[in-house]
């Protein structure tokens, strides 16, 4: 191979073998996500449980980094304590070198019956568990198949001059190599195809036993600080379980790093194989890591406690409260977490109303300015239900969550509509009244406080559609629809009569008492619109309100 076509080549082994890695993963937690996370539930109760779980687990997702953000998830909702969860990672650390144990037997054969398996369950699935149980095959064939490339790769590596120079020269730093390895597994995400790699390129012959060691040590390193990484916007209790795990690994590693000579030198004693001795290390390091930390457990955590302090809680509603960034990976899952935020904007919004006539009958300055203020807290979770929903959708979904991801949109993006109603229309009349101290008849503010309290209830019921998707309960919303409408004339008759008899406290706050009026009906279409895609669904819209024409009358020209 030309040095171009080696690197290119080399390039491509690794890209399938981390997509292989990656189809996988997303298969499995799809297909079995909530069955894993219920067995890591269930074991947190025992520390030797709890690293069984963990081991178990990392070996279905053959991904460590996948188990910790699904820990750290339990960990951030407090469903599981901290020793327990950084057991769970020691499990999981150890699960990845039985994982990659597994694909060094010969069996990079079985990629062509894996394919083709994966292939035909993808293609002919009737149910999303068996499409995602067909991904999985194929992501382990992908990877399979990557291992036979980079195997033949190792071979021409063996007589690149270039090759062997950049080797020689990591040879004499064993803590550059360490840390090649471990910005190459953090870049990866994935420790196992980074060790699968080290291992291809071992059984080239090109790298010495030391080399080896100290590119092992950075791979577990660097799979430690991913998750890490990706956590580093998450509360304080999620990021601490990848905290603890880090510090575990590294520990370890920095003390065996001034000894890889010394180590080195026993390894031809394991096995006389590079590919083979590449596997050892990897195993005995997390073997070792496990055995050490886990009688240390209680320490461990309370270090991680003392590094990684509890948030305080929260000023504001602006942080959302559901986005699991975990259950992206499972549409179905996102989805439901996006509409339990959703639900929670739904709770804002509500309080705004309810507190906005509140605001209008007291003239209460410091209560306008709180539901201003409110609005702020609505915009901010709008766009992190937006991104979340946007990443969502990046991954491979059904008709039905296409739909429901269009009506959980649909429907936030009405909330804030209703939110900014209130802050720039509705407070703004509320601040005119204020300021102008005018005061409503009581005829006309009863009035109000009735039609008002209309919308509350036709919010609530809004929202109860919206969560269960129920057509009777969607009928009934758009029939307010109709009413309301009727409802603003009898308000704005009543108004108009009192102006004809003269009325002063009528007449001054007739702009305030229309617009109001206005906005809540405003606030009502709005609210009720929720209510069209699952009539629509049902059968039960008509294409158009409007009347048919009647038959022309007017002669035909000649």
């Amino acid at each position: 191979m030309a040095g171009s076509e080696l690197l290119l080549t080399l390039l491509g082994a690794v890209a399938l073998l981390l997509w292989g890695v990656r189809m996988a993963r997303t298969g499995m937690l799809r297909a079995c996500g909530p069955m894993l996370r219920s067995s890591l539930s269930r074991a947190s109760r025992s520390r030797l449980r709890s690293f069984a779980a963990g081991l178990a687990v990392t070996i279905a997702l053959q991904s460590s980094t996948a188990t910790a953000l699904l820990i750290s998830s339990f960990a951030a909702r407090k469903l599981i304590a901290l020793p327990a969860a950084i057991a769970i990672m020691l499990g999981a650390d150890v699960g990845t070198a039985l994982v990659a144990q597994v694909f060094a037997l010969n069996v990079k054969w079985l990629w062509a019956p894996a394919m083709l398996a994966g292939f035909v369950a993808f293609s002919a699935a009737r149910t999303d568990k068996t499409k995602n149980i067909g991904r999985v095959a194929i992501g382990i064939a992908l990877m399979l198949l990557a291992l036979t490339t980079l195997s033949a790769v190792s071979d021409a590596i063996r007589h690149s001059l270039i090759v062997q120079q950049i080797l020689a020269a990591v040879a004499a730093e064993p803590s550059i190599a360490m840390l090649i390895g471990a910005v190459l597994t953090w870049l990866a995400h994935s420790s196992l195809a980074i060790v699968l790699l080290i291992m291809s390129l071992a059984a080239s012959g090109q790298l010495e036993p030391a080399i080896i060691l100290a590119l092992v040590l950075g791979a577990n390193v660097g799979g430690a600080i991913a998750p890490l990484v990706a956590l580093a916007h998450a509360p304080a209790a999620a990021r601490q379980v990848p905290l603890g795990n880090l510090v575990a690994r590294l520990l370890i590693a920095l003390l065996l790093l001034p000894a890889t000579n010394l180590i080195a030198h026993l390894l031809p004693g394991l096995s006389a194989s590079p590919a083979q001795q590449t596997l050892i290390i990897h195993g005995l390091f997390n073997l070792a890591v496990a055995l050490i930390f886990l009688p240390l457990l209680d320490p461990l955590a309370s270090f991680v406690s003392w590094a990684v302090p509890p948030n305080s809680p929260p000023t504001n509603n602006r942080l959302p409260k559901h986005l699991d960034p975990n259950a992206l990976a499972t549409p179905s899952e996102a989805l439901g977490c996006a509409m339990r935020e959703t639900l929670g904007v739904g709770d804002i919004v509500l309080s705004m109303l309810q507190r906005s006539l509140e605001a209008f009958e007291a003239s209460d300055a410091r209560l306008i300015k709180e539901i201003e203020s409110a609005d702020d807290d609505i915009d901010a979770r709008y766009e992190a239900i937006k991104l979340y929903l946007v990443t969502a959708s990046k991954s491979e979904m059904s008709d039905e969550d296409r739909r429901r991801q269009a009506d959980i949109l649909a429907f936030i993006t009405n909330l804030e509509h209703v939110g900014d109603i209130i802050d720039r229309n509705v407070m703004e009349l509320a601040a005119k009244k204020m300021r102008k101290k005018y005061a409503f008849s009581e005829e006309g503010m009863e009035e109000l406080r009735r039609f008002h309290g209309q919308i509350v209830d036709n919010m609530r019921l809004a929202l109860n559609v919206f969560a269960t998707r129920d057509t009777a309960l969607a009928r009934r919303l758009l029939r307010t629809k109709a009413v309301m409408r009727d409802r603003e004339v009898e308000t704005a008759d009543r108004h108009f009569a009192r102006l004809r008899e003269g009325r002063p406290d009528s007449i001054e706050t007739s702009s305030i008492h229309l617009d109001l009026v206005r906005d809540l009906k405003r606030i009502n279409s709005h609210l009720t619109s929720v209510a069209y895609p699952i009539l629509e669904a049902a059968g039960e819209l008509r294409g158009s309100r409007l009347r048919e024409p009647a038959p022309s009358t007017a002669p035909i020209p000649e």
